[in-house]
């Protein structure tokens, strides 16, 4: 074979080889503006596999999705572990709408943060079950908070509400830790026709158009609530956690776009620092560089 074309012929081969060994990463590390992180990810494939179906990066939108709808994500404090979403349907001190309420899923790995308060609008006092009292037979809880009842006297008092010349009594502060973890906000059967939730006053309680307005939910890494030793080691080799497999087991979703069972470096120190190098990358290297020594050499 002569120079010229073995040269052209090696300059295919390293042409074919590239795609494999800039393939982007398939788990991002964002979503838009906010930073997904463990156990969150951005795709099938990316975080934990109990949270993928519930938290969606769909056109750089990060969602939240329940039975009842498909709700943004605005942020999520990770030294906390809570996530904070806004329904656009809710009413808040700047407007007021019809709603069908809002429930999370049974099985979804989170839990409403202690300071969410839901106020459920405009019900009808006298068929409402939420206004049955105590000793009713179809009561066994309170679904009001008799301590709710300055959120409701200044919610009513915001001017897209007061229009609405609803007396106070109509308005019932509805705490979901009395509740459970899991609970169905349906409006239509609790005849409300409205509801307005938030996680946060602001400093100001006197002042409702300065309030929070969205809902705070938790959730738990895992039973102990560690955070996983494999997945601490992945993120510190640049890489993004997630899983595959049939039993979708854990893997280090790697920048080269190539995923492992540990991490994406040979940890080789110098000066106290990483030489990164992932380990699928540099095989493909060295058969690269092998063909184009047996090429070279005819």
């Amino acid at each position: 074979m002569n120079f010229k074309k073995s040269s052209t012929f090696l300059s295919c081969i390293v042409f074919l080889l590239l795609p494999s060994l800039i393939t982007s990463q398939t788990c991002q590390k964002s979503c838009g503006n906010i930073p997904i992180k463990y156990p969150f990810g951005t795709g099938p494939g990316c975080g934990d596999p109990r949270f993928q179906p519930y938290v969606i990066c769909n056109n750089q939108q990060l969602s939240f999705k329940t039975h009842t709808g498909c709700y943004p994500v605005t942020s999520i404090d990770y030294n906390y572990q809570v996530m904070y979403i806004s329904d656009p349907s809710m009413s808040t001190c700047a407007c007021t709408q019809p709603s069908k309420g809002f429930s999370l899923d049974a099985n979804a790995p989170f839990s409403f943060h202690d300071d969410t308060v839901f106020a459920l609008l405009d019900c009808e006092t006298d068929s409402s079950p939420i206004y049955k009292s105590n000793g009713g037979v179809n009561s066994t809880f309170p679904m009001c908070d008799s301590q709710g009842a300055p959120v409701c006297s200044l919610l009513y008092s915001c001017q897209a509400i007061s229009r609405l010349n609803l007396p106070i009594s109509t308005c019932c502060v509805y705490t979901p830790v009395d509740l459970g973890p899991s609970f169905e906000m349906d409006l239509e059967k609790l005849h409300c026709s409205s509801y307005s939730a938030l996680y946060g006053f602001s400093g100001q309680e006197l002042n409702p158009q300065a309030w929070k307005y969205g809902v705070a939910l938790k959730y738990k890494f895992n039973f102990n609530n560690d955070y996983p030793d494999m997945c601490a080691n992945c993120e510190k080799s640049n890489g993004v956690c997630g899983y595959g497999g049939p039993y979708s087991s854990f893997v280090c979703n790697c920048p080269s776009g190539f995923n492992t069972t540990n991490d994406c470096f040979l940890g080789s120190s110098w000066s106290n620092s990483y030489k990164n190098v992932p380990w699928q990358t540099g095989l493909l290297l060295i058969y690269a560089l092998g063909w184009l020594v047996v090429l070279a050499s005819m």
